[in-house]
């Protein structure tokens, strides 16, 4: 029996579905809403993440879809979330009461189980993984999972593309090459004859050929962009091919045209293809590009691939075997145009503030640009937030101004980027998508600063538009300004870390761990030290002790230069500082952090973050000196244990 307290008895459960679709702009339409209600009954409590892997939609529209159905009493207020009577009634009246799951429990749906003698594969990889290159989410990078990397190994032995023969990897941020290698050094032996990576980023690359050398399989890399057809060398040299393309329909033609270009002439050449959910319009053009190309589907897996990122498709992907054909070929010149997701963004979005309504536009051209650096300043009527999303504005602005809310979804279920984690496991931290900004404000030159300690992971600066009234906290100082401080604090001078500091860096980021966690701690040094040895390895810059010429360091700051993925903006992260209690402890500290500013100055950046614990007093009181304003506000909250 329909509950008619929750929606009028003259409303049909198709009228529904139809309206909650319609308030969202749902591009599935009813069917999708009918999706969701189905996960719903079937996996009940669900987090919107579970509801999007289960459905294919994006978390996003989950989440608004997730909105309207609470707002119209069907969906319980409480998260994670359950179908309420009403709800339940509804679910029956459209005839989708029977819960029946044939999933395959043991593969979960991915057709393929990783065999024990494989975990040693496993463990490897996810070591490979913590040491190698960060994804760069501007270029859609998002790392998949090592048991996803050995699931693609195992793919290509399956479709007996393996072992033997030669593999094509048009793009590896995966790291394919590397799992296969270690599969093969795993199980006794190469499980392919030659592997080719074509990628245009050379540390990617560099990092393939230093791990793949002493694993036995021939890997070789190839420097090249992908906007240009394969170099000629590569011509139809490859048995099977395997790209993890940009989320886009370009992306997905040029990358299968590149693998198109390198596989040997004839039919049944297999392409492996990744891609994420789309919505169907968008998929229909993926799968036009295919069939341009002369490729015919093969096989198709859904959720095949999990990533470590890619909140907005749940983490997960499809994975989807092609085939060549008589008709395969590869039409595609050099290409110019968009390819990224990014590249494609073109419209803004109207967000709502919850505290006090007011409506401020979010995306290219407005006053900021991504919602991370809208939460970060906070809205502009009250100070507060947080924000509901709306609709898309209109390509050509209305002249009343802000465009009316629509039902927005609440996403605060879905994934999102913030700043780095309270203590980090490793000193190599990836940086989130979206940066919190971090202003400064016109100050006088820095007192000394007292006992200072180190800040935390400092969090991504934000991709706000910078306003033309900035004022600068900072300006190196004048020639007798440096020679009174080089004069207060000798008898040490700053110069760059090297291998053997590691030992009393080592000793500096442990002290910082207990000053900043207390008992909770990663405060072992010589750990500390194997790790800041890993990030020396790639690059020292912005490595900087101060001590005695030719003794043991008495301080120690970091400095790293990022660019944000999203927008492209280079801006420097504070990470570490600490000196140790020397009688002229301040002036050594002031000394550090002028040495990592000017390193910022000379590689050209004007914006510098840092990220602080809340009861690390000294290194927020060094902060205040130099002129850096706070922003934001992490909070965190601890439960009891063993209660539910």
């Amino acid at each position: 029996m329909t509950n008619t307290r929750r929606y009028p008895r003259s409303t049909t459960a198709d009228q529904l579905l139809t309206e909650v679709a319609d308030a969202v702009r749902l591009q599935e339409g009813p069917p999708g809403v009918r999706s969701v209600l189905r996960a719903l009954r079937r996996l009940a409590p669900a987090s919107t993440k579970d509801l999007s892997r289960a459905t294919g939609l994006p978390v996003p529209i989950v989440a608004a879809l997730g909105n309207e159905l609470r707002r119209r009493g069907l969906v319980t207020k409480e998260r994670p979330s359950r179908l309420t009577e009403a709800g339940t009634d509804l679910v029956v009246q459209l005839g989708m009461d029977l819960t029946m799951d044939a999933t395959c429990r043991t593969c979960d749906g991915r057709e393929l189980v990783i065999p024990e003698v494989l975990d040693e594969a496993v463990r490897r990889l996810r070591a490979l993984m913590e040491s190698g290159p960060a994804a760069d989410m501007a270029i859609d990078q998002s790392h998949c999972t090592a048991e996803t990397k050995v699931r693609r190994v195992l793919a290509l032995l399956t479709a007996g593309a393996l072992p033997g023969g030669s593999l094509l990897l048009v793009g590896d941020d995966d790291l394919v090459s590397l799992a296969v290698a270690v599969v093969g050094d795993v199980l006794g032996g190469p499980i392919v004859e030659r592997v080719t990576v074509v990628d245009i980023s050379a540390e990617i690359l560099d990092y393939i050929q230093k791990v793949a050398g002493g694993l036995g399989t021939r890997v070789e890399t190839v420097q090249h962009d992908l906007r240009q057809p394969l170099p000629e060398q590569l011509h139809g040299q490859h048995d099977v091919a395997m790209t993890d393309p940009p989320y886009t329909p370009e992306g997905a033609r040029l990358f299968l045209s590149r693998a198109v270009e390198g596989l040997r002439p004839g039919p049944a050449h297999s392409v492996f293809f990744s891609f994420g959910g789309k919505s169907p319009d968008e998929m229909l053009e993926v799968q036009r590009e295919i069939m341009a190309l002369g490729l015919v589907t093969n096989g198709y897996i859904r959720n095949f691939n999990e990533y470590e990122g890619s909140g907005i498709l749940g983490g997960v992907g499809f994975f989807q075997q092609l085939l060549t054909t008589t008709s395969t070929a590869s039409r595609q010149g050099d290409y110019s145009g968009p390819l990224y997701t990014g590249d494609k963004r073109t419209r803004q979005r109207e967000y709502e503030c919850v505290a006090c309504g007011h409506k401020v536009r979010v995306g290219p051209g407005a006053r900021w640009t991504q919602v991370a650096a809208l939460r970060a300043e906070g809205c502009p009527n009250c100070g507060k937030g947080p924000f509901r999303p709306g609709r898309l504005v209109s390509e050509a602005p209305e002249a009343s101004g802000a465009p009316e809310a629509s039902g927005a979804p609440d996403t605060s279920d879905a994934p999102e980027a913030s700043g780095a984690p309270e203590q980090p496991e490793a000193p190599e931290r990836t940086e989130a998508p979206e940066r919190t900004e971090v202003r400064q404000r016109q100050s006088p030159a820095p007192a000394a600063p007292t006992t200072p300690a180190a800040p935390t992971t400092p969090t991504a600066p934000a991709a706000a538009t910078v306003p033309s009234t900035r004022t600068i906290g900072w300006r190196p100082p004048a020639p007798e300004d440096r020679a009174a401080l080089q004069e207060r604090a000798h008898p040490y001078v700053t110069r760059q870390a090297d291998e053997r500091d590691l030992p009393a860096i080592g000793a500096f980021e442990a002290e910082i761990a207990r000053v900043s966690f207390g008992e909770d701690a990663i405060d072992d040094p010589v750990r500390w030290a194997a790790r800041l040895g890993k990030a020396m390895e790639k690059s020292k810059q912005g490595m900087i002790v101060a001590g005695r010429p030719g003794e043991e360091p008495v301080g120690w700051c970091w400095v790293s230069i990022n660019q944000n993925a999203m927008t492209g903006d280079r801006y420097a992260n504070f990470r570490s500082l600490a000196v140790s209690p020397v009688d002229n402890r301040s002036d050594v500290a002031e000394l550090l952090l002028t040495a990592g500013l000017e390193f910022c100055l000379a590689g050209g950046i004007t914006e510098v973050t840092g990220r602080v614990h809340v009861g690390n007093v000294p290194m927020r009181t060094v902060y205040r000196k130099f002129g850096f304003d706070p922003t934001s506000l992490s909070m965190k909250l601890f439960l009891p244990r063993g209660e539910r």
